[in-house]
């Protein structure tokens, strides 16, 4: 059987007084997508810092050897006077990374960035072309697991679509593992294979159609969830929450 590309056991973050994750253990399996959800004050963004290793810690966290992460915020400020192009922020870690020639033209062809999104300053990009911008820049290198830290909170209906749309087709033609914090519950339904629910309570984890149900989402979030139906192109039953 596979080994886990993530096994976390016993993991605990404190800031001061105030224990922000306790207890907490899953896994993660290479091609997965792993959706995180809970209430405001969970710990989900603290969640993803401590697997990236940017905050401390107690427990353990152990990646497969071979994994390579790549992460994207929820956001960044751009000073819209900042006289940087795009095309020279992802060169620099290009750089950085000692990548060879033709990496920036390959993220941005795989993101869909246009040459005069290139060639833009980075304060004058639209929503849609910084989130793309951002997630190139986690592509550069090639990982084989992304980290997402709600990808699409600033974006419209159409532009969060297709940012996930995009997501989801990377991860099936590269088997990417996806790390995926989000409070749109039908993007989850849609798109994650697992579920890890945290909450001030004991966390949760499973499939969406057995950890997604009322009764769950009602002890997760202490109050009943406002969702709709709906059936997407597909078929598949999906839930939106709308709190």
């Amino acid at each position: 059987m596979t080994s886990p590309l993530l096994a976390v056991k016993n993991l605990h973050v404190v800031f001061g007084d105030r224990a922000v994750i306790h207890n907490l253990s899953f896994e993660a399996q290479p091609g997965q997508s792993l959706a995180v959800i809970g209430p405001n004050g969970a710990g989900k963004t603290v969640l993803l810092k401590a697997l990236l290793g940017l905050i401390p810690y107690a427990g353990m966290i152990r990646w497969r050897p071979d994994a390579r992460l790549g992460y994207v915020p929820q956001k960044i400020e751009a000073d819209r006077q900042l006289p940087l192009r795009l095309r020279d922020f992802l060169a620099a870690k290009a750089a950085v990374l000692k990548l060879p020639f033709g990496e920036l033209d390959r993220v941005s062809s795989e993101v869909g960035l246009t040459q005069d999104a290139l060639d833009a300053s980075i304060g004058h990009l639209s929503g849609g072309q910084f989130q793309k911008a951002l997630i190139a820049f986690a592509l550069m290198g090639q990982p084989n697991v992304l980290l997402f830290d709600e990808p699409t909170a600033s974006l419209d209906e159409l532009a969060e679509e297709r940012v996930y749309d995009m997501l989801h087709a990377l991860q099936r033609d590269k088997g990417m593992t996806l790390i995926l914090v989000s409070h749109d519950l039908s993007v989850v339904y849609r798109y994650a294979d697992m579920v890890l629910c945290l909450s001030k309570g004991t966390p949760c984890m499973g499939p969406p159609r057995e950890v997604l149900t009322p009764e769950t989402l009602e002890h997760l979030y202490a109050a009943p969830p406002k969702y709709y139906r709906h059936v997407d192109d597909a078929g598949a039953e999906g839930r939106k929450s709308q709190e």
